[in-house]
C-alpha cells in the first residue's frame, strides 16, 4: 500500500522523520482511532489527530457547544454556541481533510452502548469529564480488547495514561482508578476553573502518544508504554511520570473479572 501524490505532499514532514517515515504514514492512514470527549482535551487532540492523517475517526459527545467552552475547546467559535459538539467536530474534519473517514455519536456513553462505540477500534482516546463515563469506556475496551489512552486535566495539572488491560500482566484503567468512582462524583472545571493552555498542552501530548501507540511496531517512534501514567504540572512546569502494576483483584481485567 502507498500513499498518492497529494498525500504525498500533505504528509512531507512526517514522511522524512525516519521516526515515522512512509511506511508510519501508510499506517496511520489505515487505523481507526475513537476519541470520546470533544471538550477540553478532545477538541484540540482532535486537530492534531486529523493532521496526522489517522484515516478513520469516530467522534463521541452528546453536550452542546457553551460559551464558556471557547476559553480552551479550540475547535469551535461564537457561531457554534448552542449546537451539537460532535456534529461541529465532522464538519470541521471534512473541511479539513475530505479524505478522512469521520462517524460521529452524539448519544450519551453508558454501560449498556458503550461496547459498540469501542468495537474494531485500533485505539480509544478518553478525554470526557466524569469517571462514570471514563470507567463504562475502560471497562468496555478491556472486554473487546481494545487499547485506551486516558487523558485528563484540572487547573494547572493533567494526566496522560496508556493502558491494554485485556493483555496479559497489563493494568487496565481501573486497576489505576479503582471502583470507588463508578458515580459521576468527580469535580469538574466549572467548580475548580481551568487555565485554557494547559488544556492544550494534555491535549497536543495525548495526541502525540495517540501516534505513538498507532506506530508501535510499524516505525521507530517508540513502544505504546502500557501502564505509564505521565502527569503534567503547569504550575512549575515540568512532568513526571510511573507505572500501574495489574491488579489481580480488578474487577475489570484481574482474575476476579
Amino acid at each position: 500500500m502507498s500513499l498518492p501524490p497529494g498525500r504525498l505532499d500533505r504528509f512531507a514532514r512526517h514522511i522524512v522523520l525516519p521516526e515515522v517515515g512512509g511506511a508510519g504514514q501508510v499506517a496511520l492512514a489505515g487505523k481507526h482511532l475513537v476519541l470520546v470527549g470533544l471538550g477540553g482535551i478532545g477538541s484540540p487532540a482532535l486537530q492534531y489527530l486529523a493532521g496526522a492523517g489517522i484515516g478513520k475517526l469516530t467522534l463521541v459527545d452528546d453536550d452542546r457547544v457553551d460559551a464558556s467552552n471557547l476559553q480552551r475547546q479550540t475547535l469551535y467559535n461564537e457561531r457554534d454556541v448552542g449546537h451539537g459538539k460532535a456534529v461541529i467536530a465532522k464538519r470541521w474534519v471534512t473541511g479539513f481533510d475530505a479524505a478522512l473517514d469521520v462517524s460521529i455519536s452524539d448519544r450519551r456513553i453508558t454501560r449498556d452502548n458503550a461496547h459498540e462505540l469501542v468495537v474494531d477500534a485500533d485505539l480509544i482516546l478518553d478525554g470526557t469529564d466524569n469517571f462514570a463515563t471514563r470507567l463504562a469506556v475502560a471497562d468496555a475496551c478491556v472486554a473487546e480488547r481494545v487499547p485506551l489512552l486516558s487523558a485528563a486535566v484540572g487547573r494547572f495539572q493533567g494526566q496522560v495514561g496508556a493502558f491494554a488491560g485485556h493483555l496479559p500482566n497489563q493494568p487496565c484503567y481501573r486497576c489505576f482508578v479503582g471502583d470507588a468512582f463508578d458515580a459521576e462524583d468527580c469535580d469538574t472545571c466549572a467548580e475548580d476553573g481551568m487555565l485554557g493552555a494547559m488544556a492544550g498542552w494534555v491535549a497536543t501530548f495525548a495526541a502525540l502518544q495517540a501516534v505513538r501507540i498507532l506506530l508501535d511496531g510499524v516505525s521507530a517512534l517508540g513502544e505504546a508504554d502500557w501502564g505509564r501514567v505521565h502527569l503534567l504540572d503547569g504550575l512549575k512546569p515540568g512532568m513526571r511520570s510511573f507505572t500501574i502494576t495489574k491488579d489481580p483483584a480488578c474487577s475489570a481485567c484481574g482474575s476476579a473479572a
